[in-house]
C-alpha cells in the first residue's frame, strides 16, 4: 500500500527512474520522496537498524530523507526532482574512503 495518494496532477508525463534497480514510475516534476514513497515502498532503510525511515520534516530541514545515487552521491530525497533514467539506492553504500591500516 502506497504511503502517498495521489488525487491532482495525474496529467504530466511519466518518467522512470530505478530504485535499488527496480523501475520506478514518477511524473514529472515529483520529488525522489513523492516518487518512493508514492510507488507503495518506504523512502529508505535507517543507518542505525532494519527499521524503514519515510522522511520527517519534508521540507530539506532534517537529515530523515538521504538516499544515494549508484555512485554513492547523497541527495535530500524531499528536495530533488526525479528525473528519467536516475538511478537510486535507498540503503547507505559502503564507505569508500581510503584505509588507514
Amino acid at each position: 500500500m502506497s504511503r502517498f495518494v495521489r488525487l491532482g496532477e495525474t496529467d504530466r508525463p511519466p518518467v522512470t527512474l530505478y530504485v535499488d534497480d527496480q523501475p520506478v514510475t514518477a511524473l514529472e516534476g515529483d520529488t525522489l520522496m513523492v516518487a518512493l514513497l508514492a510507488s507503495g515502498g518506504t523512502l529508505r532503510q535507517g543507518e542505525f537498524g532494519p527499521e524503514k525511515r519515510a522522511g520527517f520534516c519534508l521540507m530539506g530541514a532534517c537529515q530523515d530523507c538521504w538516499v544515494w545515487t549508484s555512485s554513492g552521491e547523497r541527495l535530500r530525497a524531499c528536495s530533488t526532482l526525479a528525473t528519467a533514467g536516475q538511478r537510486i539506492v535507498t540503503s547507505q553504500p559502503e564507505s569508500t574512503w581510503p584505509s588507514n591500516a
